[in-house]
């Protein structure tokens, strides 16, 4: 939380539907979210930074008995803070059409 408070601008704006804008929304949704999933672990798989603009893909795993959740979040930065994000989330189904990994 404390990263938050000092990387998220004071115009924060989010386009994740479910988060309101402003820093003390996604503070609040976080804390939300960490408290309903005490277990959770987040793995970064790939980072990409060009210009203002950076994209990431991670792993989301909320907890032992759940297969977890790939997500891209992109983030746009204006002086050294995050201003804006968006995200893409998607369950890891428990069978795929081909043997490549989602994150």
């Amino acid at each position: 939380m404390d990263a938050a408070a000092r990387y998220l601008s004071d115009k924060y704006r989010q386009h994740d539907p479910l988060v309101g804008d402003g820093r003390q929304a996604f503070i609040g949704f976080v804390a939300g979210f960490l408290t309903a999933c005490p277990e959770l672990r987040l793995t970064i798989k790939r980072l990409v930074a060009e210009g203002d603009l950076v994209a990431v893909h991670s792993h989301l795993d909320p907890g032992p008995s759940h297969r977890g959740t790939a997500v891209m979040d992109m983030f746009r930065l204006e002086d050294g803070r995050i201003v804006e994000h968006w995200d893409v989330v998607q369950e890891i189904p428990t069978t795929a059409a081909n043997p490549n990994s989602m994150p």
